[in-house]
């Protein structure tokens, strides 16, 4: 089973992209936190069953900084939310899909999330997030 968990937009300024998203569209802000392992912070945004991820980065070095850098705002990645991660990986290989991530990782809420390339996806980074149980 899949299904969209969440949609991230890198954004400058979370504060300032509030304005659109939560003020104008109405999307509640549900959270914001700091993300270091990623060097973002990320504004949580409820819509229907998934959800708005607003990325500002705080580490100039980091991926979604250099994103940021060189493409400017926007939609940054697609968040898939899969029964069984590793067998979506192993799935995705045999494809001969490049995964940015061997191995999955674990979030903060201690959730298991693999990347897939967008070389290999038509141009669209692709993250895969293990379904809480």
């Amino acid at each position: 089973m899949i299904k969209i968990n969440h949609i991230a937009v890198v954004v400058p300024d979370l504060e300032a992209a509030q304005a659109f998203w939560v003020e104008a569209l109405g999307l509640p802000l549900e959270r914001v936190a700091s993300v270091p392992e990623e060097g973002v912070d990320v504004a949580f945004l409820p819509a229907g069953e998934g959800e708005i991820e607003l990325l500002q980065p705080t580490d100039p070095e980091s991926g979604v900084a250099r994103y940021l850098e060189k493409r400017g705002p926007g939609i940054h990645h697609l968040c898939l939310e899969v029964d069984d991660l590793e067998g979506a990986m192993a799935r995705l290989r045999a494809a001969g899909v490049e995964l940015i991530t061997e191995q999955p990782r674990r979030n903060a809420e201690g959730r298991a999330y693999a990347f897939a390339h967008p070389r290999s996806t038509g141009g669209v980074l692709v993250e895969l997030y293990a379904r809480r149980d």
